[in-house]
Formats: structure tokens, sequence, C-alpha cells
């Protein structure tokens, strides 16, 4: 893809979705996470209702007088997406790939954290972690994020989410938002999961297609697997085959929402030919709400 050709991508995402952070959900990011505790801000005479526990004892001595510790709330946060890139992500049979809705989705909540003037990072991940984007502020370390959503091409078209959940709990120090976006098409997570869980606020994004859930009846096709990259021959007249497909498919969503479930964290599902906004809306008013 030209540079020309990318820049107008960027720009168009761009437009979308600020529209999107600025008016949708301007104050729902905000409420839905919370900073990482109290920070001093200033001391100042105590007033009658203060809480005494508050007193500055140093200040107090030295003044005659007593003076309180004033706290405000530590707002800064920093937000991790650890987006898949495998060969599933390419797979879409509406107007768009998963990967679009994906690309979408990671900017909207880029520039979410950003309007909050917190840091944002990146991890692209297949089988292994492709790319590492150190989080930082400002729009233009979100519109190079963009771009790497947009551009960028990954070696491997396997998927784990395991390794890239490790990967994150290696270099996350500090408690962070995350946001794993994927179709979840894998297993033998679950406990890594649980690791990172414990120390950072996690959310699974499940980005998938109507036909990842059941296969029409085409007759005999010829299938491309986008992961293993092989093509078979698959008789879709086949009822059995038919069955074996979606119960596949309902294997690996039932695991990713009880991983999710049994480890406290949050999970969104959107698929690929309806509207994303509405699902991220509710997830953020019920978080916000707890």
């Amino acid at each position: 893809m030209e540079t020309k050709e990318i820049l107008k991508k960027v720009r168009k995402i761009e437009i979308k979705t600020r529209r999107l952070s600025d008016h949708v959900f301007s104050g729902e990011y905000h409420s839905s996470f919370k900073g990482r505790g109290m920070t001093f801000s200033e001391v100042r005479a105590y007033q009658f209702g203060d809480d005494i526990r508050n007193i500055d004892w140093n200040v107090t001595a030295k003044n005659n007088h007593p003076y309180i510790k004033v706290f405000e709330e530590e707002r800064e946060l920093t937000m991790m997406l650890a987006v898949d890139i495998s060969g599933s992500e390419f797979f879409g049979t509406s107007s768009k790939f998963k990967k679009d809705t994906i690309t979408e989705i990671a900017a909207t909540l880029a520039f979410s954290a950003t309007q909050n003037n917190d840091k944002v990072g990146l991890i692209l991940f297949s089988d292994t972690v492709e790319l590492f984007i150190p989080p930082k502020k400002g729009k233009s370390h979100v519109l190079r994020i963009i771009r790497e959503l947009i551009e960028f091409k990954g070696q491997s078209k396997k998927t784990s989410i395991d390794k890239a959940l490790k990967f994150l709990s290696n270099v996350l120090t500090k408690k962070a938002i995350v946001f794993v976006l994927s179709d979840f098409m894998d297993d033998a997570y679950e406990q890594t999961l649980k690791i990172v869980a414990k120390k950072h606020d996690i959310t699974g994004i499940r980005v998938y297609d109507k036909h990842d859930e059941s296969i029409p009846n085409l007759g005999v096709i010829s299938v491309l697997d986008a992961e293993s990259e092989t093509s078979i021959l698959v008789d879709t007249n086949s009822k059995r085959i038919r069955k074996e497909y979606e119960k596949n498919y309902t294997t690996l969503k039932d695991y990713y929402k009880t991983s999710f479930s049994k480890t406290g964290a949050g999970t969104i599902s959107t698929r690929v030919d309806e509207s994303y906004v509405k699902n991220l809306l509710i997830y953020f008013k019920q978080k916000g709400g707890n």
C-alpha cells in the first residue's frame, strides 16, 4: 500500500473514530475506569468537619494551628491495546473484514484515552508478539498506532492469545487498562489470563463474522484455512460437517466467555455486520455503574 493511500485511510479512520470518542463516548470512558487511587495535592488549614485522620502533624506543629493534607484522585492511566493480526482476522463475508472493525474499535478507544490525558500502547500479535509500541500520550502517537493497525504485515498467520498475555504481564509494571481485540478462535489461555487479570483491568473484545457461527449449504466448496494457509474441499451438503463446524465455533466462544468470567475480566462481543458502538456503550455504562 502506498504512503498516500495509507495516510488517506488513517485520516478517514481518525475522522470517524474521533467523532465517536468526542460525542458518543464522552464521559463514559472516564467513569468506567478509575485512577490508581488518591495522591497528595496540597496542605490547607483545618476546617470544621474535616477528617482528623488527614491532619499533617508536622505542618500543624510549625504553625501552631491544625492543617490537613488534601488528596485527589490520581487520574492518569495507561491503556494497552493487544490486537490479534492472525490470518483469521482477514475473514469477512459482509462489507469488511474483522480486521477493519477491530481497527476502528482500537482507534476509538485510543482517542477516548487521549481525551483523558492517558497513555496508550499497542501490541500486535499472531502466535508471537509481532510489534510492541510502548505507551505514550498525544494525538501523533495515536495516529502512529492507527497507521500500524492499517499497514502492519505480520510474519505468522497463526494465533496464540496466551503468548500475547504473557508478554503483557512482563512489560506492564503498573496497573493498566487492557483491551484484547480478537475473534478468539483460540484456547489454552485461561491460566495466563487469570494472572494478568489479578493486576490489570482487562476486557476481551470479540469481533466475529456471521459465517464464523455457521456455514451455509453451498454444496462442495474449496475452503482456505486463513491460519494454516491450506485449502481443502468441504461438502457443505453434509449436516454432520455443518454441525461440527458450528460445534467448534460454539466451543471456542464458550471457552472465551467462561475464561474471562472466571477471572473477573470483562467481555464485549460484536458482529462485523452490526454496530459496535451500541455494544461498547452498554459495556461502559454497566462498568461505570459498578
